[in-house]
């Protein structure tokens, strides 16, 4: 049996027998919300209803680090969930702060999605191919750094805007192009506008980047009741660990969205293994490093404790090695 998705305007009442899933109101935040909700529909048969909450970094124009960074996204939520307002939130992952809520917990992290950047530019041009000169658009510090690094001779705009507006500005001849993360172009159905997808190897995202994050009330998570059963079904452990282990360079750094840092885990053959690295912000200089831990099991408390072992790890020898001297730490979580 498979449950229904409808929508609801604000706050919504307790219904018997209906989930309510908070989410922001923006074009790509329904639309990872809404994948979310069809998958607990079809897996549990609870019919699944949508509540949107505006929060302050939807309104604004400012850059989202002088808006005071990840947190920026998810406090209005937060407030609507514990308010009783709905039953779960769903996140971006790479925008939830490390920091925990009080009163809150992840209680499931969905399979991710394609964690890479990808170019969107005029023409069909790559990182490669842009002119020397060429304007590209991003918000956020980790890409300007990269961007930096790999063409110096670019002009990196600064930019806010959802995915529409910025693709916008290309297609009016603004930019030559703008950088943004492949799985948010896939839930839009936008993956036609990328012109050129950046290796992790290279250009390693923001961590939890193409990850969702289901957050509850502490102790709905537990037991047998709909929200428990929701989380279930919908929880995957391999992406919840390697989440796990590039939050915690987040959380081990006390850096937040102002601190160029690009993380990815994966785990094969047996290992978990994390990678980070820290830029400087005009991209002349980088630090990284690599760890792999070995989990008793793949089950999700042994992937688990690695993944904040590796994280341990990778967070000490990048500060040992100056990272702190590299970039902006120590701000908000």
């Amino acid at each position: 049996m498979t449950g229904t998705v409808t929508t609801a305007a604000g706050a919504s009442e307790r219904r018997d027998g209906v989930l309510r899933i908070g989410t922001r109101g923006s074009a790509l935040a329904v639309a990872q919300t809404t994948h979310v909700a069809k998958a607990i529909a079809r897996a549990t048969g609870v019919d699944v209803e949508l509540v949107t909450v505006t929060t302050h970094g939807d309104t604004s124009r400012e850059s989202l680090s002088d808006l005071g960074g990840t947190g920026v996204f998810a406090t209005a939520l937060r407030e609507a969930l514990l308010a009783d307002e709905c039953d779960l939130l769903v996140h971006s992952l790479k925008d939830l702060p490390t920091a925990a809520a009080p009163g809150l917990v992840i209680g499931a992290v969905p399979k991710r999605a394609d964690a890479r950047d990808v170019l969107c530019a005029r023409d069909g041009l790559t990182l490669e191919t842009l002119p020397e000169g060429a304007r590209v658009g991003t918000g956020s510090p980790r890409r300007i750094a990269q961007l930096k690094a790999q063409r110096p001779d670019l002009d990196v705009v600064d930019i806010r805007g959802n995915v529409d507006t910025r693709l916008g500005r290309v297609a009016e001849g603004d930019l030559d192009a703008v950088v943004l993360a492949a799985a948010g172009l896939s839930r839009l159905d936008r993956l036609d506008a990328a012109t050129d997808y950046f290796p992790l190897s290279q250009f390693p995202t923001a961590p939890g980047q193409g990850a969702l994050a289901i957050e509850v009330r502490a102790g709905d998570e537990k037991g047998r009741g709909p929200i428990a059963r929701a989380l279930q079904a919908v929880d995957h452990v391999t992406t919840h660990a390697t989440a796990t282990a590039e939050r915690a360079v987040l959380a081990g750094l006390e850096a937040g969205c102002a601190a160029p840092i690009g993380a990815s885990a994966l785990v094969e053959d047996g290992l978990l293994f994390l990678t980070a690295t820290v830029y400087r912000p005009d991209g002349t200089e980088r630090l990284t490093a690599s760890h792999a831990a070995t989990p008793d099991s793949f089950g999700a408390a042994d992937l688990d404790e690695a993944a904040r072992d590796v994280g341990a790890r990778v967070v000490s020898e990048l500060l040992e090695a100056g990272a702190a001297g590299l970039a902006p730490l120590g701000s908000t979580r």
